[in-house]
């Protein structure tokens, strides 16, 4: 058994802090448990909030006072940097079909349902870029590969 319980936050850049923290709220019913701003390394003000997205897990944004040139995410898997992707649980179908709606009204999935089997998901890209997903597991033991998942498309 490990001695962790979990994962606590991920820390990331930003450009635009009110439009991070936004997105998160509306879509994932996420609260800012605080958003502080501070005198940055070198000069400046920086910014950073925890953003509580349920089950103990946080974000952690950070807006520098200069770029540091990895606030842009990317959808190219491979090409993301060390972190590939953040992945949100829910605990049952009914969250996941709200979550996905939520994000197709915001433009930022197409609402595509992977199912792996073991796992049924939605991919989504934050208003930074980063590719994000929505999963929860299923009663399924068994995993499909790439080539055997199968995708349910949005028909609304």
């Amino acid at each position: 058994m490990p001695v962790t319980v979990g994962a606590h936050h991920l820390t990331l850049f930003t450009h635009d802090m009110d439009r991070f923290i936004r997105f998160y709220g509306e879509i994932f019913d996420a609260e800012t448990k605080f958003d502080l701003s501070e005198p940055g390394p070198g000069g400046g003000t920086l910014r950073h909030s925890l953003i509580d997205v349920g089950g103990g897990f946080a974000l952690h944004p950070f807006q520098m006072p200069e770029p540091t040139g990895y606030e842009d995410g990317s959808m190219q898997m491979g090409k993301r940097g060390h972190i590939d992707h953040l992945a949100l649980k829910v605990d049952d179908e009914e969250r996941l079909q709200e979550v996905r709606r939520r994000l197709v009204k915001a433009g930022a999935s197409d609402g595509t349902i992977t199912d792996f089997g073991a796992v049924r998901l939605v991919t989504f890209k934050d208003p930074d870029g980063m590719e994000g997903e929505v999963a929860r597991w299923t009663d399924s033991k068994r995993v499909l590969g790439f080539k055997e998942r199968k995708q349910e498309l949005w028909l609304d």
